[in-house]
């Protein structure tokens, strides 16, 4: 039987690597295998950024990637979280009786809601933010090059 306080948990903390996936549907679930790419890539763009510096375009392209994986898998976290135990227990836990143990909500759920609402959001903001930054200096450092 599948725990929603488990699977929430897994979504926020191991959803990046498409953890709860994994825990849900099986190592067969193509979604939780593709999971971990922009996750790297948004990594490889963290790593481009320290070693060229904020001014590297391929950096400002690739990390709101990272930003915006957490942020989706905080998003799912938080719908697990909010899920009735009857549409819980009807999706993942087939057979078992609509108010199933398993698909109920407790205080570790609501903290796996909080904490995902908190830094999902933190997260979505930082990321839409850093590349909308990037975009428009670059926006101005090709006018003023044209302008020359």
């Amino acid at each position: 039987m599948k725990n929603k306080t488990l699977a929430a948990w897994l979504a926020f903390v191991g959803g990046p690597l498409g953890l709860h996936r994994f825990y849900l549907r099986g190592l067969g679930d193509m979604l939780g295998w593709l999971l971990p790419i922009p996750t790297a890539l948004g990594l490889y763009g963290i790593e481009r950024a320290r070693l060229n510096g904020l001014d590297d375009q391929w950096s400002w392209l690739l990390i709101p990637l990272i930003g915006f994986t957490i942020a989706g898998c905080a998003l799912t976290a938080i719908i697990y979280g909010l899920m009735t135990p009857e549409k819980w227990n009807g999706r993942f836990n087939a057979g078992a009786a609509p108010d199933a143990p398993p698909g109920q909500t407790g205080w570790l759920t609501i903290g796996a809601i909080v904490v995902s609402l908190l830094i999902g959001t933190t997260v979505l903001m930082s990321s839409i933010a850093f590349s909308f930054q990037r975009y428009f200096e670059y926006q101005v450092e090709e006018g003023r090059k044209m302008s020359q």
